[in-house]
C-alpha cells in the first residue's frame, strides 16, 4: 500500500530467497500495466546447452544450426490438450545463434504464440536426423521482452524497461 525504493524491495525479497535465487532488479509499472504484466510479454532469449555426455552423436556445430534456420519453413507436431496438429513455428523463432558450444534463440512468447525451446531443439534434432536423449537439454532464459509495436513486425523492449526505478 505505500511506495518502497526498488533497492530495498530487492533486499527484502533476496532475504528470503531459496539458496542460489537473487533478484536483480525491480521496477514499479503503471496501475493499468501492472495488474496484466503477464499479458505484456511477447519474447523471450533463451540459452542451450547440452549436458555433459548427452550431446547429439553427429557434428552438429559447423553450419547446421545455419541450415535448419534458413529453411523457409520449420515444422513441428504441436500437442495441445486437446489436439495435436502441424505447426509452422519459423515465424515464432525470432533469431537463432551458436554463441560457442551454446544455442542462444529469440522466441516468441505470451498468450498468443508462446514457443518453447525444447520444441525448437526437437525441431532441430529431427533436421539432423537424431533424436535427443530424455534430459539432454539446459535452458537458461536470459530476458523477457514486452512489445512496443502495433505493427506485424514486433518492437521489443525489456519488461524492466517498462518500468521505473523507485528511490
Amino acid at each position: 500500500t505505500s511506495t518502497i525504493p526498488t533497492d530495498e524491495i530487492c533486499q527484502r525479497l533476496n532475504s528470503q530467497m531459496a539458496n542460489g535465487i537473487r533478484v536483480l532488479s525491480a521496477r514499479q509499472v503503471e496501475d493499468g500495466k501492472a495488474s496484466k504484466a503477464m499479458s505484456l510479454v511477447a519474447a523471450a532469449d533463451y540459452t542451450v546447452a547440452f549436458r555433459e555426455g548427452k550431446e547429439p552423436s553427429v557434428e552438429w556445430k559447423k553450419g547446421q544450426l545455419e541450415a535448419f534456420f534458413a529453411q523457409d519453413s520449420i515444422e513441428i507436431l504441436r500437442k495441445t490438450k486437446r489436439s495435436e496438429k502441424i505447426t509452422d513455428i519459423k515465424p515464432w523463432i525470432y533469431k537463432l545463434e551458436l554463441r560457442g558450444d551454446k544455442v542462444w534463440m529469440q522466441l516468441s512468447q505470451g498468450s498468443v504464440h508462446n514457443l518453447k525451446p525444447e520444441l525448437v531443439m526437437e525441431a532441430f534434432a529431427k533436421f539432423l536426423g537424431i533424436e535427443l536423449e530424455p534430459f539432454a537439454l539446459m535452458i537458461h532464459r536470459e530476458e523477457v521482452y514486452a512489445d512496443r509495436g502495433e505493427e506485424e513486425i514486433p518492437q521489443l523492449v525489456s519488461l524492466e524497461a517498462l518500468g521505473d526505478v523507485i528511490v
